[in-house]
């Protein structure tokens, strides 16, 4: 059932920040965002660890606009790291919170305690608790799957959230369905995410937390598996782990996620920063490279989205490297907080129906696999 004037508190935490917004139905009241560098975030030993700390976060920055959790009709949350579902608004129950809490989709997410604090608060106030498009919905296509080990399946793991939002406001833009275009997609902030949309499909991409793709302020990116093995002599698993959510890229290079630090040090001369900053640009470019093979080329616009797309230098690197391929486009920021919001107020008003959480992945193997 559907009441007017409901107020939704939109949660949103990422590597680099918590992100909360409170809707009034489409109104937003207020987002706020704060910034986490890496050396804090990595004082817990692990993303569960960060759950009371988000908590107090969340609760300052309501009390700062004169509101408590007891003022909220329906909590929202970002999800991730529970097995693999198709896209859309999934209703948060024991079971998602718990295979979310658990990691049992394979990766280490702070998107996940989105779906965590919304089970918190919801169930604390017997209020709806929702998640849309977590960071592990799964269009991949067989040949995205495939791995020179057989058995050993690439994940679907990325911005799913922001890249669907942006690709359907460029595609509203051009007069076109989502449904009826052909787009690269980058997701260029703490985690950087570069996807192949087909015809409403995520089909391709660089697994966000999983060692694929470009190093970005906070992950390691690619990197050849003998030299991670040669890692993994001195270091446990548990260390490779956060190098591929929360303490690779900047961080390893430079003790810090702070992009506007990296950034400043790479004007002033820096030849480290330089070097890094450029080669992310540079690694960025090749997956772009990559996703216009999987389309065969056939690319109606190139979209950079996300907190680093405020750097001139980064869409200029792109530029250079990608224009040829495609138009490219620019959405600074994200859409991630109106996506949540946007999505749970269909459902609300009837409009649409949400899922449920199945506890079964998407993909489990081929039919070979048995």
């Amino acid at each position: 059932m559907y009441f007017t004037l409901m107020k939704l508190l939109i949660i949103n935490p990422g590597s680099t920040s918590t992100k909360i917004s409170v809707f009034e139905d489409d109104s937003a009241i207020f987002t706020e965002s704060v910034f986490h560098d890496a050396p804090l975030l990595l004082s817990f030993n692990t993303t569960n660890d960060q759950l009371p700390f988000r908590r107090s976060v969340i609760i300052d920055i309501l009390k700062k606009h004169d509101l408590g959790l007891e003022d909220i009709d329906v909590f929202v949350g970002r999800g991730g790291c529970a097995y693999s579902q198709k896209e859309g608004v999934m209703i948060i129950d024991k079971k998602l919170y718990e295979d979310t809490k658990n990691d049992v989709g394979g990766s280490d997410h702070p998107a996940k305690l989105g779906v965590m604090l919304a089970y918190d608060f919801g169930t604390k106030y017997n209020k709806p608790m929702y998640t849309v498009d977590p960071t592990n919905v799964d269009e991949l296509c067989p040949y995205a799957r495939i791995t020179g080990i057989k058995g050993i399946y690439k994940r679907a793991q990325s911005h799913v959230l922001n890249q669907k939002g942006i690709a359907r406001l460029h595609a509203k833009k051009i007069g076109k369905k989502y449904e009826e275009c052909l787009f690269i997609i980058c997701h260029i902030d703490g985690g950087i995410t570069v996807n192949a949309h087909k015809y409403g499909k995520m089909i391709d991409g660089t697994e966000g937390a999983g060692g694929d793709g470009a190093f970005t302020p906070t992950r390691l990116g690619s990197i050849p598996i003998m030299e991670v093995a040669k890692y993994l002599e001195t270091h446990s698993t548990d260390e490779m782990e956060a190098m591929c959510s929360r303490s690779g890229g900047f961080v390893s290079h430079f003790g810090t996620s702070n992009s506007d630090t990296i950034h400043k040090m790479k004007e002033d001369g820096d030849e480290h920063a330089i070097l890094v900053w450029d080669t992310m640009i540079y690694q960025i470019s090749k997956s772009i490279g990559a996703m216009a093979t999987v389309l065969e080329g056939n690319v109606d616009a190139i979209l950079l989205t996300g907190g680093l797309v405020r750097f001139d230098d980064i869409i200029e690197g792109i530029k250079k490297k990608c224009e040829w391929i495609a138009p490219i486009y620019t959405y600074k920021g994200e859409v991630e907080q109106e996506a949540l919001a946007e999505s749970v107020l269909k459902v609300l008003r009837g409009e649409e129906k949400a899922n449920r959480y199945t506890g079964k992945p998407v993909f489990n193997g081929f039919d070979w696999d048995d």
